[in-house]
């Protein structure tokens, strides 16, 4: 068993407090097959997944009970993910929602976490040596 941190994107917490009729199940399954081990957000994650909740305490009952730890993006992670969004503009790429990702990603990365998420093929992309746990059929490039 791989006992690395696990960094918990923001779509699986969505997916989970939302109950996705598509993502749910899945989502689920795989944050319970890694409960024990040591599951991880960011503020990046936590910032994407707040907007759902009208207080801080509403959004931190969910997450006590997911039992999460809390982890600063490093330095190095914000130059990392600058330079994939640099990559990803100037193969025009628009200017939407990714960025965030790619700090998720670069965090994950810096840090030597896993990461668990169902968009796969956006972290494949940019971190192709990110252990990834994400649905088979978008963890190839």
């Amino acid at each position: 068993m791989d006992e690395r941190a696990v960094l918990v994107d923001s779509n699986i917490l969505i997916d989970i407090s939302s109950g996705d009729p598509i993502w749910y199940d899945w989502s689920r399954e795989n944050l319970s097959k890694l409960a024990g081990g040591r599951l991880i957000l960011n503020p990046i994650v936590l910032s994407e997944f707040s907007v759902r909740f009208e207080t801080m305490e509403a959004v931190d009952d969910v997450l006590e009970a997911l039992e999460m730890s809390r982890e600063n993006l490093p330095w190095e992670a914000g130059f990392i993910a600058g330079r994939a969004f640099h990559v990803y503009r100037r193969a025009g790429g628009a200017r939407e929602r990714t960025l965030p990702d790619l700090l998720i990603g670069a965090h994950a990365y810096v840090m030597g976490h896993r990461l668990l998420t169902r968009d796969g093929m956006r972290y494949r992309t940019y971190f192709p040596d990110l252990d990834l746990i994400a649905p088979a059929e978008q963890q190839s490039s």
